[in-house]
């Protein structure tokens, strides 16, 4: 272990106590930490893998209310869960907790630890170690983006990493060595805090960090420096969309329910998938980004005429979707929020009514 993570190791229960305080006084509000439970951790975690907080509370708030622990979630359709969750993107994470919660609910006795968590879909050591700290005061780190962070800044880590994965492996040990016994949960969810609201990657507030006296990269005037990753390579992909109507219905691609991406999970149909040709231009451009690639959507109204009746007859994946009924189809969020727009013209069906 480095001389800067030693030190760091001997001041822990100074560092314990001051990070504690601080965040019984700066905690945000948040609905999972008003009740905690090992479902309602459960649930949580996995909405706020890859998704803002700010995003993700509405969603858990009308989750926990249909589905107020893993017994009502176990008896749920996966259609059904689909649609609650449209709008979080990555659907597979909503699978996994169906499928945790079908399987959680069989057993005696809930896990308790970090590892047997690990055992279920969509849970890594990451979440695994929330679960079992929060729910369960299981004394386990947790290690994410923002701890990394934390620690990469008070141990003046200046070293090049290759991504988040192996940061977390660096880190862990060190995280572990510091986690507070008595109240693990509390302990990581305020490293958390802290490297969300306080140790920001851009502008850090040091002088309102109540570590700042540990603070290796504070002392040195290289904050702003680290963490180091490498970068990683972004692309563009071009994607023509049709937006085509018949009466009050919409015409949608529904991915199959064994896709690696977006399963069971409906979208505006894909003009190269329907095998249409086209010149006309579209109405809008959006982007998206997953991952490193960044998504250009062309949206291309289209007439229904003959042969566009007959590339959707050859498809079997559309389906006409009533424009009232779109809240209920378990369309992605970007696509419902696009088709919305669409809506809101002049000469188009608006939602939620009939003309």
């Amino acid at each position: 272990m480095q001389p800067n993570q030693q030190k760091l190791i001997s001041a822990a229960p100074a560092l314990r106590k001051a990070l504690l305080w601080w965040f019984m006084k700066h905690q945000r509000p948040m609905p999972w930490r008003q009740k905690i439970s090992a479902y309602r951790t459960v649930v949580s975690e996995l909405m706020c893998q890859q998704t803002q907080i700010a995003t993700a509370t509405p969603y858990f708030e009308r989750w926990v209310a249909r589905w107020p622990d893993f017994k009502a979630l176990a008896k749920a359709s996966e259609s059904d869960v689909l649609k609650l969750w449209a709008g979080l993107g990555y659907y597979s994470r909503a699978r996994n907790l169906l499928r945790l919660a079908k399987e959680v609910a069989l057993l005696k006795e809930t896990p308790r630890t970090a590892e047997a968590w690990q055992q279920y879909p969509g849970v890594g050591p990451y979440t695994a170690a929330a679960i079992a700290s929060i729910a369960f005061r299981e004394p386990v780190a947790v290690v994410d983006g923002n701890v990394i962070r934390v620690l990469a800044r008070l141990t003046g880590h200046r070293a090049l990493m290759k991504n988040g994965i192996t940061a977390a492996r660096h880190f862990t040990p060190l995280a572990n060595q510091l986690v507070a016994a008595q109240s693990p949960g509390d302990f990581n969810q305020a490293m958390m805090e802290l490297g969300a609201t306080v140790c920001r990657k851009a502008s850090p507030d040091c002088s309102a960090c109540p570590l700042s006296r540990w603070c290796v990269a504070k002392a040195q005037k290289t904050t702003a420096l680290i963490p180091k990753f490498e970068t990683k390579k972004r692309t563009v992909q071009q994607v023509h969309r049709a937006l085509i109507m018949k009466d009050r219905k919409i015409l949608l691609h529904r991915q199959d329910s064994q896709a690696r991406r977006l399963a069971g999970v409906a979208e505006i149909p894909d003009i190269q998938n329907l095998n249409i040709k086209t010149k006309t231009a579209p109405v809008f451009v959006k982007r998206r980004t997953i991952g490193q690639v960044t998504y250009e959507e062309n949206l291309i109204v289209l007439k229904l005429n003959k042969s566009v009746q007959q590339s959707i007859h050859r498809s079997a994946q559309c389906e006409w979707v009533d424009v009232d009924q779109l809240d209920d189809a378990a369309v992605s969020g970007p696509h419902r929020r696009w088709l919305a727009e669409w809506l809101s013209l002049s000469d188009q069906p608006k939602l939620g009514r009939r003309t």
